[in-house]
């Protein structure tokens, strides 16, 4: 067991090298998350009204949302890279707990989460917001959210291991992705669209994340929302963490 969490805790360090390597993919992905807040801060928050909130209390949440939610594709990304380049391989042949890649990869991401969520956090100070419940209750929001992130790298490390590129993998990403975080409250109230997307967005993951950091951070009854999000990471933690361990063995036993 030691030696399993040494190679989980070395494969995370030589994840967490390559950002501080390569910086710019710390400052890529805090710029798109920028952008949004700037454009839904600016351009298009005065059009949007959500009742009995500003604005821009109820689009931060979202916007921690998809953080980690498009910080998960970096998983798949990574992944690819690595078997891309042979490195997995390299590293199926030596004497390391066969774990570890994966929870390497996927705890790198995760702490990779909690900077960029922080420096949103900061960035949405600066533009106004504010939370009106405490910091712990806004604290305990971001925890549950970012173990909601957790558990999507889980998808993505499956679908890393599926693909035979970075390319593709960034390709099998997105379409995934998109309607997850645009069809859900991250943005806008689910109120204002049509019935059939309405039922979708009020039941699926993102949502649930949205809500419960909403609710922790802005006020009102919260334990539901919790338990709706942490429900949805157990669910996908348990169909996904066997599926990508699988998916890495059988390459290792196709190899």
């Amino acid at each position: 067991m030691g030696y399993a969490v040494r190679d989980v805790l070395a494969m995370t360090w030589r994840n967490l090298l390559t950002i501080r390597r390569l910086p710019q993919l710390l400052v890529f992905a805090t710029i798109q998350p920028l952008l949004f807040v700037l454009m839904f801060r600016y351009v298009f928050g005065g059009s949007i009204r959500v009742p009995g909130v500003d604005y821009v209390n109820y689009l931060m949440p979202g916007i921690f949302a998809q953080v980690v939610a498009f910080g998960a594709v970096n998983t798949a990304v990574g992944l690819a890279e690595d078997r891309h380049t042979g490195l997995i391989e390299r590293l199926r042949s030596l004497p390391m707990a066969r774990p570890a890649v994966l929870a390497g990869r996927t705890l790198a991401d995760l702490a990779r989460n909690v900077l960029v969520v922080a420096l949103m956090l900061a960035v949405g100070f600066a533009v106004g917001f504010r939370i009106e419940t405490n910091a712990a209750k806004l604290l305990l929001g971001i925890a549950v959210l970012l173990l909601f992130g957790f558990a999507l790298s889980w998808i993505f490390a499956f679908v890393g291991l599926s693909v035979p590129n970075a390319e593709s993998a960034q390709a099998a990403a997105f379409p995934i992705m998109l309607p997850l975080v645009f069809a859900s409250s991250a943005f806008v109230s689910t109120d204002a669209m049509p019935d059939w997307l309405e039922v979708f967005a009020e039941h699926q993951p993102v949502t649930a994340a949205v809500d419960a950091v909403r609710s922790l951070a802005l006020g009102g009854p919260w334990l539901g929302d919790v338990a709706v999000s942490l429900a949805w990471t157990a669910g996908v933690l348990a169909v996904f963490v066997p599926l990508s361990v699988r998916r890495y063995r059988r390459g290792a036993a196709a190899g």
